[in-house]
């Protein structure tokens, strides 16, 4: 869909309790890309990398930390992560070994590329091997069937271990500025949900203990 068929200006903002934080991928996303639409919105915020170019696992992870740490709320708002490309592999890695996975409350997963591949630039080699735990939140993924960073069918593998919904984003490349999405309104509204379903479970009643 054309930029000029998106109208994301009338859509609602996040509700104001929820921070809305935007995973960028390898190289940073251009003003071009849809993650960039977003993150001048209400609500939205962009996570900050000392490194866009030699990423490094171990520092993107302590940023995310420093970011979900940061800031004077109490108490402090949940988060909604919104991750491109190798900004899944973020979220997966430090989901794994954080401590402080209970401020998300979901994510919403685009393009997430296979790190492992032979033909994955050297930057990436310290990304490997991908985390596969299951996200201890809700989770969305937007997958291409012609994403030239991950096979389909190893995407959805990927996911399936993280416990995400798949969502098929048709043949759209990377799902970036080069897919020509504009604001991309497919992904609004898998946030959207993604939304819903977070405050749905916040809403839950605590299990009965044994």
């Amino acid at each position: 869909m054309d930029r000029d068929t998106a109208d994301l200006d009338n859509l609602p903002a996040p509700p104001h309790a929820v921070r809305i934080l935007h995973l960028p991928g390898w190289l940073d996303s251009d003003p071009g890309h849809w993650q960039a639409h977003w993150w001048g919105r209400p609500g939205h915020e962009k996570l900050e990398q000392s490194d866009w170019l030699w990423p490094r696992r171990g520092d993107w992870m302590a940023r995310l930390d420093e970011a979900l740490l940061a800031g004077n709320d109490r108490p402090a708002r949940p988060v909604v992560l919104v991750a491109h490309s190798l900004g899944c592999q973020l979220t997966a890695a430090w989901a794994a070994h954080s401590r402080h996975t209970a401020r998300v409350h979901g994510a919403l997963l685009v393009a997430p590329p296979d790190t492992e591949r032979s033909d994955m630039p050297p930057q990436l080699h310290n990304w490997r091997p991908m985390s596969r735990a299951r996200l201890p939140f809700p989770a969305i993924a937007a997958v291409s069937c012609n994403d030239p960073y991950c096979d389909p069918a190893r995407a959805r593998g990927l996911c399936a271990d993280w416990g995400a919904e798949v969502v098929d984003a048709g043949a759209a490349g990377h799902l970036n500025t080069a897919s020509g999405l504009g604001d991309w309104p497919q992904g609004w509204a898998l946030l959207q949900r993604l939304l819903a379903m977070a405050d749905q479970a916040d809403r839950a009643p605590p299990a009965l203990q044994a």
